[in-house]
């Protein structure tokens, strides 16, 4: 039988992770304010700036979400002028989102933040990105019906 560790909330691997994305949100919080985003908008910006065009289902399913979730956030890029949805024309069932102008000129400005999040985590990027590569292998190793 497998030796346990004492169930304390120290001694949980889903608090460490929980509290640790709760922190790096809380690091971005105000320099996304600064550009008009929010944490989950600036998730959403990354996607259409790698690119351009995506369904909103699948936007959705690569931030492991369901597209309902998003409709709202969607919707609020869209008024603030930094997408368009579009319904594609070969499936009206299909909605389509497309970069403004404003919006693709935003991504320099989401460069500054990323660099200024790199600075204040306190650790090189070499690290970083090795823990961020363990997470990344650490998640395709869960059950399949969570996989993103």
């Amino acid at each position: 039988m497998t030796k346990h560790t004492q169930i304390t909330l120290d001694n949980q691997f889903c608090f460490s992770v929980y509290s640790t994305s709760l922190a790096i949100i809380q690091l971005y919080k105000p320099l996304l304010e600064s550009i008009g985003l929010t944490y989950t908008q600036y998730l959403i910006m990354l996607i259409m700036w790698e690119q351009d065009g995506l369904s909103l289902k699948n936007v959705a399913s690569r931030l492991g979400q369901q597209s309902g979730a998003l409709t709202p956030v969607i919707k609020r890029l869209e008024t603030d002028g930094l997408l368009k949805r579009i319904r594609d024309p070969l499936d009206e069932r299909m909605l389509c989102m497309q970069l403004t102008d404003k919006g693709q000129q935003l991504q320099s400005q989401a460069q500054y933040v990323h660099d200024c999040i790199i600075d204040q985590c306190g650790i090189d990027l070499t690290e970083m990105t090795e823990i961020k590569d363990k997470l990344d292998q650490f998640r395709v190793k869960l059950p399949a019906h969570i996989d993103f």
